[in-house]
């Protein structure tokens, strides 16, 4: 019998192909990555040694289960390794990541970040804008505030040693990464590149802050700190899915200090809820910032989450300083620092 053509030269399976299956192998065959495995996995997304069709089906298979630490952990290792800094070494005090864009309120935390950095502290903030209709972006509203995002590694070094502040969008050190979250109107779908950028630490800053909207992914993204060795993280479920605090509510904040996990709660701010605006103007943001305006929720929401922040830094010992010292900090602003804007 003559075999046919497929039967003489079989194809040889794609190295990608045994990630896909240990994801997809049905509900009593498949079984998360390890984090080795993941790491292997994402350096060879990063190094576009895998076909479209392939990186589709990963990532959705990775969506249906979710992520594990593990899994973010070695993810965000393969991506770090992949940063070309060489050469543009800063100390980053806090690195603050921004993905997930404002919908009800204005991106208040920019202020709180804003506030750390006229007090000294340097922090570095990272995002990416435009993946989900019907959101204000971190670097939409900088200009707002008279500020311009860095368009490079060596930009953003130069911002941070001027001004103790910089905004880098995820496509100037990573563009792989930015390409995939920019999949979300194809797929319909988030993918766990949403999670995993979160986690990037760019400048590999001691402290890290994030913000999650779903909040059974707050002990998630603790864990694969932990497994990172980040020494001191902080992870919150934000306004919106930023790393901004709702004044109105009761928040939990969970961190990793050197290896050692624990758990805080933080207290709502007021006895009532407050009404969302029906328009968000973000030319408020410099106006609230001058004085020129006053709003409870805006000035509870920077003071409130630059508290957290200045309790993740070790700045406080408590909560109640932690207030106090942020308060100190927003009634001694200088209020002419975005006049003009």
């Amino acid at each position: 019998m003559k075999l046919t053509h497929h039967a003489q030269t079989p194809h040889p399976e794609h190295p990608f192909a045994e990630y896909i299956r240990i994801l997809g192998k049905g509900k009593k065959g498949s079984r998360p990555l390890t984090q080795d495995e993941a790491y292997q996995a994402m350096k060879m997304i990063l190094a576009e040694e895998v076909q479209p069709v392939q990186l589709g089906a990963f990532l959705m298979l990775m969506r249906v289960k979710e992520e594990t630490p593990e899994e973010l952990a070695g993810f965000a290792q393969a991506a770090q390794e992949s940063f070309n800094l060489a050469g543009h070494a800063v100390k980053v005090d806090l690195d603050w990541s921004s993905y997930a864009g404002k919908r009800r309120h204005l991106p208040w935390f920019l202020l709180s970040a804003l506030l750390l950095a006229e007090n000294g502290i340097k922090v570095f903030m990272h995002g990416s804008e435009g993946h989900t209709a019907g959101r204000i972006y971190t670097q939409d509203v900088l200009k707002f505030l008279n500020l311009q995002p860095a368009n490079s590694i060596a930009e953003a070094v130069q911002q941070i040693e001027q001004h103790n502040f910089s905004y880098l969008s995820l496509e100037h050190f990573c563009p792989k990464l930015h390409e995939i979250i920019e999949l979300r109107p194809l797929l319909g779908l988030r993918s766990p590149v949403h999670t995993l950028v979160r986690l990037l630490n760019p400048f590999n800053a001691d402290y890290s802050i994030q913000g999650i909207f779903h909040p059974g992914y707050r002990p998630v993204h603790q864990q694969a700190a932990a497994l990172l060795n980040q020494p001191h993280m902080a992870v919150l479920k934000g306004e919106g899915g930023e790393t901004e605090r709702n004044p109105d509510m009761e928040c939990l904040v969970q961190s990793v200090h050197n290896g050692q996990l624990s758990d805080e709660n933080w207290p709502a701010l007021f006895t009532h809820r407050h009404v969302k605006p029906e328009l968000l103007d973000p030319q408020e943001l410099a106006l609230i910032w001058q004085g020129s305006i006053e709003d409870q929720f805006a000035e509870g929401s920077i003071i409130g989450t630059a508290a957290i922040a200045l309790k993740l830094l070790g700045k406080a010992d408590t909560q109640q300083q932690a207030h106090e010292l942020a308060t100190t900090y927003w009634q001694g602003r200088d209020k002419q620092k975005f006049a003009g804007s």
